[in-house]
């Protein structure tokens, strides 16, 4: 064979291994599409995922960490002939009770993205209240106010939505109540957020929770200094003495208040509670008030319980300013977390009976 021939049968010969490999190469990216499908989305080329997807976390059931809605602080009446047409409770994320005037407490009950149709009785306003409104950055629902907290309603310039002045709009009086008015008033989530928005109160906040919370189920026992906790008794006064029983199969807590079950005036059910905070404090009647109302010292620091799942550990809590939030830790210095779900603060005046068992 010529030279020249030769060349035409090694460059033919070239060609046929390129042709071979240019198809084998094109074998293997088809075999790539067929093994790792893709799809046409829009003008987009979006490769499609064959492992695993990662498995979400769980939500928390009691709040929605992602929301940056302000919470209302609805001041609740807890005179022993209202307590009976309370409504709502179940629905608040945290309530604090503290004493009133005369032996009675009030209740201050925070709710946050809930649609809760009926709460209630509201009751007038006190100025110490005023310190967990603003720890909680929360819009303030009340029905009228002593001197003294409408003074610092005022002066604090704090948000609030007042039943005196807006009676029939944002609030209603139940007559059927065999009950005098002034017990009769209620309220709704979606009147106080009309309320809001009528009177140009912001609706977000950039505060932090009070508090952390934990899906999964904290336990206290091996705590330091954790004992059992299926019983538990607060008195604030002669005429005002709560009691918790636990429930292990809920692992909440069942309230009842003077010895009688504590339960929702609509639903007829007790009001059960995940999380429980004690601790005392000194109060004292203002001086020249003719209705004896109270001054209290919760400005400070001191010694407390948490209780949940059946246990109750010491703890430290300290509040630094009216309107700072108060922070629980336990005696080594970690701040507290909850259990998912409500929780029932309990201000208790200094020297009171605390039992718990």
């Amino acid at each position: 064979m010529s030279k020249r021939l030769r060349v035409r049968a090694s460059k033919r010969r070239k060609t046929k291994k390129t042709v071979t490999l240019a198809l084998f190469l094109i074998l293997i990216v088809l075999a790539g599409y067929l093994i790792y499908p893709k799809f046409i989305k829009g003008n987009k080329l979006v490769q499609e995922v064959f492992s695993p997807s990662k498995e979400e976390k769980p939500k928390l059931k009691i709040v929605d960490l992602n929301s940056k809605s302000r919470p209302y602080a609805v001041m609740i009446n807890n005179i022993n002939v209202a307590r009976k047409y309370q409504r709502g409770l179940q629905d608040a994320y945290i309530i604090y009770e503290l004493i009133a005037e005369g032996g009675i407490t009030r209740m201050l009950a925070l709710f946050k993205d809930q649609t809760t149709d009926v709460i209630g009785t509201v009751r007038s306003a006190r100025h110490y209240y005023l310190d967990y409104v603003l720890e909680n950055d929360a819009i303030y629902t009340h029905w009228g106010w002593s001197p003294q907290a409408e003074s610092d309603i005022k002066s604090l310039g704090i948000d609030n939505i007042n039943g005196l002045k807006y009676s029939t709009k944002y609030f209603w009086k139940d007559t059927s109540l065999n009950v005098s008015t002034e017990h009769t008033a209620y309220t709704s989530m979606e009147k106080m957020a009309q309320g809001a928005k009528d009177l140009g109160y912001k609706t977000e906040t950039n505060k932090d929770l009070l508090f952390n919370y934990s899906v999964d189920e904290i336990d206290l026992s091996t705590r330091e200094g954790a004992v059992p906790a299926t019983s538990i008794d607060i008195t604030y006064s002669s005429s005002t003495k709560n009691h918790y029983d636990y429930d292990p199969e809920t692992k909440t807590y069942l309230r009842s208040v003077n010895g009688t079950p504590h339960t929702d005036y609509g639903t007829g059910k007790q009001y059960n509670f995940k999380n429980i905070i004690v601790y005392q404090i000194s109060n004292s009647s203002i001086a020249g008030d003719s209705k004896g109302r109270q001054d209290l010292d919760n400005i400070g620091e001191g010694t407390g319980y948490f209780i949940t799942n059946g246990y109750a550990v010491p703890i430290k809590w300290t509040k630094k300013s009216r309107s700072s939030q108060t922070v629980y830790s336990y005696n080594d210095g970690e701040e507290i977390t909850l259990n998912d779900g409500n929780c029932f603060i309990q201000i208790q005046p200094k020297g009171q009976t605390l039992n718990i068992s």
